[in-house]
């Protein structure tokens, strides 16, 4: 078998049985320490040989057309084996020379001017809002959730995310608030409807503006909130708040400057950011290949030593940095086990290509952040070192406050945002 010798070498962990487009069969590994198996099977040469030289772009493609297919398991467990195995240093022939050779081109992979910006979004955001309704909760959040408790479900995490960012931003009243990446528009209506903020929402989806737009209808906060289909580098108004959730891995390498300095020139002198976003642990490298072809194009997890040295240079304060570890694994993997328990509506929407192309998607994402070095990190900027308090005391206070006002308004929902009493934690002044 083509694969004997790297297998052999790559699998300790987990059992992995392969069966090749003869029927020849074999196993690696053990369940000692991993205690997970499945069967791999091929169904024709080529994918074994392009598994050799390509691992990252074969595997998806090839499970994606049916090349190979997952017996005795499924394709989480596949993932499963082979990331924690590689994340002990086990590499396939080819991965440096690769690796390097992608270095090399990160930064024309990653060019994001306007225009292809927008096409780059739309690839994947301007999708049908009745996919996404199969596996985002209620809220349509579209990024990493909070999970303050191991037993919450999608929705509160999803919830408690944004009750995170809202004490981290320091919201008064008829605060000024850009949001930039707004997406379907969830946390831009609960900043302006829970605390009465007037937010500026940009995005560069059409999909993703409509719902926005209808929602803020619905919800009767069509004057305390603007959702646009604009670039962020076109918006000219200044804010005392500006928040941005997911959009930071769009902007590519090439612009992390110019993203820094855009926040620091639409933020007000006392203003405060809170730029939330996928990073990884380990220094900069490469977007892995099948995923910029088919779901993200111009996209890149950024290393926080990257990310760090352009604010630096924006002439930003970096007042709090948190990193949340594994909360994006648990995400990703309540999205796949709703995607798959609705999996024939999605093949109502979409054929079954692309439905494999999904399920592969959401079991390395989870697998990714689980077993290879990524993370999420949100980051708060202003521009005066003294514009947030001294200590984090603040941020848990508010979080509590907000959780207490929720509470109230679940009895209350008929009150205008201004109406609202808004108790401010002890520490929130500083």
């Amino acid at each position: 078998m083509l694969l004997t010798p790297i297998l052999k070498r790559m699998i300790t962990d987990g059992e992995l049985t392969v069966i090749d487009h003869k029927g020849r069969k074999e196993t690696f590994g053990s369940c000692d320490n991993l205690n997970v198996k499945c069967t791999l099977r091929f169904h024709d040469a080529a994918t074994q040989w392009r598994l050799i030289f390509n691992p990252n772009m074969a595997v998806g493609e090839g499970y994606m057309n049916g090349n190979l297919s997952i017996e005795d398991g499924d394709i989480r467990d596949f993932l499963k084996i082979a990331t924690f195995n590689m994340e002990r240093g086990r590499k396939m022939p080819a991965h440096d020379l690769l690796f390097t050779l992608r270095r090399i081109v990160k930064f024309v992979q990653q060019y994001n001017p306007v225009g292809k910006a927008q096409q780059n979004v739309a690839h994947h955001y301007d999708l049908s809002g009745a996919l996404y309704d199969l596996f985002l909760d209620k809220d349509k959040q579209y990024s990493c959730a909070y999970f303050s408790d191991d037993s919450a479900s999608l929705e509160q995490a999803q919830f408690d995310k944004k009750k995170h960012l809202a004490a981290k931003l320091l919201l008064k009243p008829n605060h000024r608030v850009l949001d930039i990446g707004s997406g379907w528009g969830g946390l831009g209506l609960y900043l302006a409807e829970q605390l009465g903020a007037n937010v500026t929402g940009v995005t560069l989806s059409k999909e993703q503006l409509a719902v926005a737009q209808s929602r803020a209808k619905e919800k009767g906060l069509s004057a305390k909130t603007e959702f646009r289909l604009q670039d962020y580098r076109h918006v000219s108004e200044r804010f005392e708040r500006i928040v941005s959730v997911g959009m930071f891995e769009h902007v590519g390498v090439g612009h992390f400057g110019e993203f820094f300095g855009k926040v620091r020139d639409l933020m007000t002198d006392d203003g405060i950011a809170v730029i939330h976003s996928i990073g990884r642990f380990t220094p900069p490298t490469v977007t892995n290949p099948w995923i910029r072809k088919y779901i993200f194009p111009g996209g890149y997890m950024p290393s926080l030593s990257e990310t760090l040295k352009s604010v630096e240079k924006s002439g930003l304060y970096v007042t709090d940095i948190e990193i949340l570890r594994l909360h994006y694994a648990d995400t990703a993997r309540a999205w796949r086990e709703r995607f798959l328990a609705n999996i024939d509506q999605a093949k109502e929407i979409y054929d079954d290509r692309f439905c494999r192309m999904w399920e592969f998607y959401l079991a390395g994402a989870e697998m990714s952040f689980r077993h290879q070095h990524l993370m999420v990190f949100q980051i708060q900027l202003s521009k005066q070192i003294d514009s947030v308090p001294r200590t984090r005391d603040y941020m848990i206070d508010r979080e509590r406050a907000l959780a207490s006002f929720d509470e109230f308004m679940s009895d209350e929902a008929a009150l205008a945002p201004d109406d609202r009493e808004w108790q401010e934690p002890k520490h929130a002044t500083g």
